[in-house]
């Protein structure tokens, strides 16, 4: 029929002209293409490399973190042990042990002001700072620390529940607190930062490093985030989830 002999006509023409092109330029042609395509897909997969990786470069809400005082080489860390002296509660001290589990920290938003998971914390963020294993809150007042008579810092509160003396903002240099990036502690109740000078508890808590709060900024105060999980944004998770 009519069709068919114009489909055949068309499938004549289209092999007229690929014999040509074969008979002159068909492997300079097809070098042509495969370049281009090699280009166009690593173009595409270093788009996508650099989008996952600036992502990634942040400290996030929800991330679950080890936090390392840089001037003393230890992590942040709490247990169910509380202080013989100040205020009696939960203990927070400083372990050179990279692999101790209870040195992981969550990192949320505020009391009554939650951030959306997965969201970079920005520079001068208020957070507050959870220990996973117990639930409590990273904590000061105006108690002094066993050690050095600074102030005490504990975990306070139940199921991450506690008050406004769990709240810390983040003190850092550009837009966003950075994996790699030293920052600082700042509490909002009492304008303390959160510190390292090196004293060492005896037993229970044998050669684990007072952690405590300082009014001044100094080498004592720097932390950066190490180990941990980095929780990414989604679209779903920004919907529905807020920490």
């Amino acid at each position: 029929d009519l069709s068919r002999r114009g489909w055949l006509r068309a499938a004549g023409r289209f092999e007229r002209a690929g014999a040509c092109v074969s008979d002159e330029n068909t492997d300079r042609a097809m070098e042509l293409i495969h370049a281009a395509l090699r280009a166009l897909v690593l173009a595409l997969l270093s788009s996508l490399c650099d989008g996952k990786d600036s992502e990634l470069n942040y400290v996030t809400c929800g991330s679950l973190v080890k936090l390392l005082n840089t001037r003393h080489n230890v992590r942040l860390h709490s247990h169910d042990v509380k202080y013989g002296s100040g205020s009696g509660q939960q203990s927070v001290t400083g372990v050179e042990n990279a692999d101790d589990a209870n040195s992981y920290w969550q990192i949320r938003g505020r009391p009554n002001r939650p951030c959306q998971r997965g969201t970079a914390i920005k520079c001068g963020q208020a957070i507050r700072i959870t220990h996973m294993k117990t639930g409590r809150n990273l904590h000061t007042h105006h108690f002094s620390s066993p050690l050095s008579n600074n102030q005490e810092v504990s975990a306070f509160g139940e199921n991450g529940e506690g008050d406004d003396l769990d709240v810390w903002t983040v003190q850092c240099d550009g837009v966003h607190w950075e994996r790699d990036e030293a920052v600082r502690f700042k509490h909002v109740g009492t304008d303390v930062y959160l510190s390292v000078t090196g004293e060492q508890y005896g037993h229970p808590i044998r050669g684990q490093r007072e952690v405590h709060g300082m009014t001044s900024s100094n080498q004592h105060n720097w932390w950066r985030s190490m180990e941990g999980v980095y929780i990414q944004p989604s679209q779903e998770l920004l919907r529905h989830d807020e920490l």
